[in-house]
């Protein structure tokens, strides 16, 4: 597996363009600012096939789900796209996968990998990672996978999921960055981009887990939005993102959203 990079950036606006062209040019210009790494958001969709055809638009990017739910997207169409860029850009497709949300997620997403570990040729464990929030999904990510894309968390949390996968695994940190300095805006705009994320039983588990009460992510309060997200000055930004990977982050992905809430038009990072 390639490099993934220190800094890494995730993108709604390209995962969810209906312009293909646009989505490979704005990240052949994500490429050209220096970064290793590209996040494509998956949610309920499936992206399997933009994934390719960034892939082969660009020169070095490597590229990730961030992720595939293994509820909506089969394992065989992971499979074949993993095979098709293998031979001709190995190393630059990394399959992150999340999203089983039945009543054993864990069986759910453990049968996945064995579809995957079966396939002709197989995708590798270094060549996926997983969503991964608790102890024993941080285990199964440390297990069968190169290791674990959690979000929502704190630099605290980085600490303790690094001693649970060993110092081998990759660790890719998704943070909401709002460059705004004024709190009253940032805040406004970093609970409106997590709000849904609270209302989802395994983020909530994860949030009691880190010492957040419940009326804490009821109201998304200041201190949850301090500790989960960053916002602020350039200064500032560059000190919170360097707290997460002296906490044992190998990867900080920003998913940067401006005063308005959505993307940058341009590149602020």
């Amino acid at each position: 597996m390639s490099t993934l990079g220190t800094i890494g950036i995730a993108s709604s606006t390209i995962a969810f363009s209906t312009d293909t062209g646009a989505a490979v040019t704005a990240a052949a210009e994500v490429e050209g600012l220096g970064y290793a790494t590209l996040w494509l958001p998956g949610g309920q969709s499936n992206n399997v096939t933009l994934v390719e055809q960034v892939v082969r638009g660009t020169d070095s990017l490597v590229v990730a789900n961030g992720i595939l739910s293994v509820d909506q997207v089969p394992a065989a169409e992971v499979a074949a796209t993993y095979a098709a860029l293998a031979v001709d850009h190995p190393g630059r497709y990394l399959a992150g996968l999340g999203g089983a949300h039945g009543a054993r997620p864990l069986d759910t997403l453990g049968a996945y990998l064995d579809e995957l570990d079966a396939a002709q040729p197989s995708v590798p464990a270094d060549g996926r990672i997983l969503a991964a929030l608790g102890p024993a999904m941080l285990r199964l990510a440390r297990d069968r996978a190169a290791g674990a894309y959690p979000t929502l968390v704190t630099s605290q949390y980085v600490t303790d999921a690094r001693a649970v996968l060993g110092s081998d695994r990759t660790l890719a940190v998704l943070v909401v960055v709002v460059p705004e300095r004024d709190p009253a805006v940032a805040r406004g705009v970093a609970r409106e981009s997590i709000r849904f994320l609270t209302t989802v039983p395994g983020y909530v588990r994860n949030l009691a887990r880190m010492g957040f009460t419940t009326d804490d992510v009821a109201d998304l309060s200041d201190r949850l939005i301090d500790q989960v997200t960053v916002w602020g000055d350039v200064e500032t930004i560059a000190k919170r993102v360097a707290e997460y990977l002296s906490a044992g982050a190998d990867q900080v992905v920003l998913q940067v959203n401006d005063a308005t809430g959505g993307e940058p038009e341009s590149t602020w990072w």
